[in-house]
Protein backbone atom coordinates (compact mmCIF):
# COMPACT_ATOMS: atom_id res chain seq x y z
CA UNK A 1 0.00 0.00 0.00
CA UNK A 2 1.26 3.86 -1.42
CA UNK A 3 0.61 7.04 0.50
CA UNK A 4 -1.29 8.94 -2.07
CA UNK A 5 0.93 11.73 -3.20
CA UNK A 6 -0.51 15.35 -2.06
CA UNK A 7 0.82 17.46 -4.81
CA UNK A 8 -1.80 15.91 -7.38
CA UNK A 9 -5.19 16.97 -4.94
CA UNK A 10 -5.03 20.45 -4.42
CA UNK A 11 -7.98 20.43 -1.87
CA UNK A 12 -5.16 18.94 0.36
CA UNK A 13 -3.01 21.27 -0.54
CA UNK A 14 -4.87 24.34 0.55
CA UNK A 15 -5.86 21.99 3.46
CA UNK A 16 -2.97 21.86 5.27
CA UNK A 17 -1.72 25.50 4.10
CA UNK A 18 -4.73 26.73 5.98
CA UNK A 19 -4.64 24.77 9.07
CA UNK A 20 -0.41 25.96 8.73
CA UNK A 21 -1.83 29.02 8.45
CA UNK A 22 -4.47 29.05 10.96
CA UNK A 23 -2.03 27.50 13.74
CA UNK A 24 0.42 30.50 12.58
CA UNK A 25 -2.48 33.18 13.40
CA UNK A 26 -3.56 31.77 16.10
CA UNK A 27 -0.07 31.54 18.43
CA UNK A 28 -0.04 35.39 17.16
CA UNK A 29 -3.54 35.98 18.88
CA UNK A 30 -2.44 33.98 21.69
CA UNK A 31 0.82 35.57 21.96
CA UNK A 32 -0.43 38.91 21.64
CA UNK A 33 -3.65 38.40 24.53
CA UNK A 34 -0.83 36.84 26.66
CA UNK A 35 1.34 39.57 26.80
CA UNK A 36 -1.29 42.58 27.12
CA UNK A 37 -2.13 40.35 30.12
CA UNK A 38 1.23 40.20 31.33
CA UNK A 39 1.47 44.34 31.20
CA UNK A 40 -1.80 44.89 32.68
CA UNK A 41 -0.92 42.51 35.40
CA UNK A 42 2.48 43.98 36.02
CA UNK A 43 1.42 47.51 35.85
CA UNK A 44 -1.13 46.16 38.91
CA UNK A 45 1.87 44.80 40.66
CA UNK A 46 3.69 48.15 40.03
CA UNK A 47 0.82 49.97 41.57
CA UNK A 48 -0.21 47.83 44.34
CA UNK A 49 3.64 48.02 45.51
CA UNK A 50 4.09 51.64 45.52
CA UNK A 51 0.69 51.65 47.28
CA UNK A 52 2.69 49.23 50.18
CA UNK A 53 5.01 51.63 49.93
CA UNK A 54 3.18 54.36 50.82
CA UNK A 55 1.42 52.54 53.55
CA UNK A 56 4.51 51.28 55.14
CA UNK A 57 5.24 54.93 55.11
CA UNK A 58 2.36 56.41 57.30
CA UNK A 59 2.04 53.28 59.06
CA UNK A 60 5.92 54.46 59.96
CA UNK A 61 4.92 57.86 60.91
CA UNK A 62 1.58 56.37 62.77
CA UNK A 63 3.84 54.52 64.89
CA UNK A 64 6.64 56.85 65.68
CA UNK A 65 3.69 59.23 66.82
CA UNK A 66 1.90 56.42 69.21
CA UNK A 67 5.50 56.07 70.42
CA UNK A 68 5.80 59.95 71.24
CA UNK A 69 2.68 59.67 73.04
CA UNK A 70 2.87 56.74 74.70
CA UNK A 71 6.03 58.07 76.35
CA UNK A 72 4.42 61.46 77.31
CA UNK A 73 1.46 59.13 78.88
CA UNK A 74 3.94 57.18 80.73
CA UNK A 75 5.45 60.55 82.53
CA UNK A 76 2.11 61.38 83.66
CA UNK A 77 0.17 58.47 85.08
CA UNK A 78 -2.27 58.93 87.49
CA UNK A 79 -3.44 56.56 89.99
CA UNK A 80 -7.02 54.97 88.34
CA UNK A 81 -7.47 52.46 91.43
CA UNK A 82 -7.18 51.85 95.07
CA UNK A 83 -7.02 48.59 95.93
CA UNK A 84 -6.23 47.21 99.44
CA UNK A 85 -5.42 43.95 101.02
CA UNK A 86 -5.37 42.77 104.83
CA UNK A 87 -2.69 39.93 104.64
CA UNK A 88 -2.88 38.60 108.52
CA UNK A 89 -6.85 38.55 109.26
CA UNK A 90 -6.64 34.67 110.15
CA UNK A 91 -4.05 35.38 112.70
CA UNK A 92 -6.94 36.79 114.85
CA UNK A 93 -9.49 35.04 113.71
CA UNK A 94 -11.89 37.41 112.21
CA UNK A 95 -14.66 36.94 109.04
CA UNK A 96 -14.55 38.21 106.16
CA UNK A 97 -17.53 40.05 106.11
CA UNK A 98 -15.58 42.77 108.97
CA UNK A 99 -12.06 42.71 106.95
CA UNK A 100 -14.22 43.42 103.84
CA UNK A 101 -16.19 46.70 105.72
CA UNK A 102 -12.43 47.58 106.89
CA UNK A 103 -10.56 47.28 103.49
CA UNK A 104 -13.71 49.20 102.20
CA UNK A 105 -13.71 51.68 104.89
CA UNK A 106 -9.80 52.33 103.87
CA UNK A 107 -10.11 52.36 100.01
CA UNK A 108 -12.96 54.92 100.63
CA UNK A 109 -10.65 57.45 102.26
CA UNK A 110 -7.80 56.40 99.72
CA UNK A 111 -9.96 57.58 96.81
CA UNK A 112 -11.18 60.42 97.64
CA UNK A 113 -7.67 61.92 98.28
CA UNK A 114 -4.86 60.18 95.66
CA UNK A 115 -7.76 58.98 92.57
CA UNK A 116 -6.51 60.87 89.42
CA UNK A 117 -3.95 62.11 91.15
CA UNK A 118 -0.62 61.63 89.37
CA UNK A 119 1.76 58.86 89.98
CA UNK A 120 4.43 61.08 90.65
CA UNK A 121 2.94 63.23 93.33
CA UNK A 122 1.60 60.22 94.91
CA UNK A 123 5.25 58.56 95.08
CA UNK A 124 6.31 61.33 96.16
CA UNK A 125 4.32 61.39 99.44
CA UNK A 126 4.31 57.78 99.72
CA UNK A 127 5.57 58.58 103.78
CA UNK A 128 2.79 60.66 104.28
CA UNK A 129 0.39 58.25 102.87
CA UNK A 130 2.09 55.30 104.97
CA UNK A 131 2.04 57.39 108.19
CA UNK A 132 -1.25 58.17 107.14
CA UNK A 133 -3.04 54.40 106.69
CA UNK A 134 -0.52 53.40 109.97
CA UNK A 135 -2.58 56.09 111.95
CA UNK A 136 -6.05 54.70 111.85
CA UNK A 137 -7.75 52.44 113.85
CA UNK A 138 -10.32 50.16 112.67
CA UNK A 139 -13.10 48.82 115.12
CA UNK A 140 -13.86 45.00 113.17
CA UNK A 141 -16.18 43.47 115.51
CA UNK A 142 -16.08 45.74 118.86
CA UNK A 143 -12.38 45.17 118.65
CA UNK A 144 -9.90 48.11 117.69
CA UNK A 145 -7.46 47.11 115.27
CA UNK A 146 -4.13 49.68 114.27
CA UNK A 147 -2.87 48.72 110.06
CA UNK A 148 0.96 48.36 109.41
CA UNK A 149 1.84 48.99 105.86
CA UNK A 150 3.86 46.00 104.44
CA UNK A 151 4.15 47.13 100.86
CA UNK A 152 2.95 49.44 98.49
CA UNK A 153 2.94 49.38 94.62
CA UNK A 154 2.66 52.21 92.80
CA UNK A 155 0.97 52.22 88.89
CA UNK A 156 -2.09 53.06 88.04
CA UNK A 157 -3.31 50.77 90.17
CA UNK A 158 -1.98 51.21 93.90
CA UNK A 159 -1.89 47.92 95.54
CA UNK A 160 -1.61 48.03 99.29
CA UNK A 161 -1.01 45.10 101.58
CA UNK A 162 -1.47 45.37 104.95
CA UNK A 163 -1.64 43.62 108.00
CA UNK A 164 -3.32 44.38 111.40
CA UNK A 165 -2.31 45.15 115.25
CA UNK A 166 -4.44 44.59 117.89
CA UNK A 167 -4.73 47.48 120.34
CA UNK A 168 -4.98 47.03 123.63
Amino acid sequence: MRIPPYFKFPLWQRFFAGAAAGGIISWLIFFYMHSIMQEKLIQKLHKQGEYIKDLEEENALWEEDYNKLNDKNLERLTIQEVKVTVTNFNLYKLDRLGVAEAVEKIQDDLNSTLLSKDLETVYEARSLLKKSIENKVLEINKKKYMLEVSEVLYYTTLKLEVKLKQVK
